[in-house]
């Protein structure tokens, strides 16, 4: 089977935001060396959006993870814009997330001791920001939940956690945000409204999106698809807000429009 060429995207002659080369990931088991990912190559461009789909086990947050600097693999590289992320220590990987990268998570991953004005801060005043508090406030506004910045975690909806967890994403200027699942705890008319939202914010910012999903609506709406199986890439198609998920066949390749 012909593998996805990691350069073939309408951004291909942009300088990448992220690039991975011959990526794997192995884990002891009870039944010996599990591979989890196998030799995995990609590049996304300033600005574009990419969605990794797959089933259960596939290894879609595990890429992700690896993408982002929270794990490390047991081969390959990982670049982050010009600055190679898998030559960094834990220390050096964490201060380059917190410059330059986003994430929003199924979970919402909020600190239930703090307000949702303050989880909107953190980040900043984590990285020494001067204006954190107003810079957060204006996040808080564009996601809508100025009314709600005093509330804490568990006086907020999900779909407002989620909010939250956008505006925290998006406040300190991430060059890319990463997104695991972002609507898999919420009802589908709240996930369909912070899905418009997540892209809103993603197209003002002209930040690079990498987001894995089980839902292929969701994922039709960037501009690549992935499609993972077994921890490698299998193939990839064209996505975009045109193309809906029955022009798409899970099993392979593109019906035709």
């Amino acid at each position: 089977m012909k593998r996805p060429d990691p350069n073939n995207s309408k951004h291909a002659n942009d300088d990448p935001a992220l690039k991975a080369r011959n990526l794997s990931k192995h884990v002891s088991s009870p039944e010996g060396l599990l591979t989890i990912l196998d030799q995995v190559s990609l590049e996304v461009s300033k600005g574009e959006s990419i969605a990794i789909v797959g089933v259960s086990g596939a290894g879609k947050s595990t890429l992700l993870g690896l993408l982002a600097g929270l794990d490390v693999p047991s081969e390959g590289k990982v670049w982050l814009g010009d600055q190679e992320l898998t030559a960094l220590d834990e220390d050096g990987r964490a201060a380059l997330r917190a410059n330059s990268v986003g994430f929003v998570f199924q979970s919402f991953h909020l600190i239930s001791s703090l307000t949702a004005l303050e989880n909107v801060m953190l980040p900043l005043e984590l990285s020494g920001a001067t204006n954190a508090h107003d810079a957060a406030l204006q996040a808080i506004r564009t996601v809508g939940l100025e009314p709600r910045k005093g509330h804490y975690p568990h006086q907020l909806s999900g779909g407002e956690k989620q909010r939250v967890a956008i505006a925290r994403a998006f406040v300190v200027g991430p060059s890319v945000l990463f997104a695991d699942e972002p609507t898999g705890n919420l009802d589908n008319r709240t996930g369909e409204n912070i899905v418009d939202l997540l892209f809103k914010m993603n197209a003002e910012s002209g930040t690079t999106l990498v987001l894995v999903t089980h839902d292929l609506g969701l994922a039709a709406r960037c501009d690549r698809i992935l499609f993972m199986d077994t921890g490698r890439i299998d193939r990839e198609s064209r996505g975009g807000e045109d193309r809906s998920p029955e022009q798409m066949n899970p099993a392979g390749g593109e019906s035709t429009p």
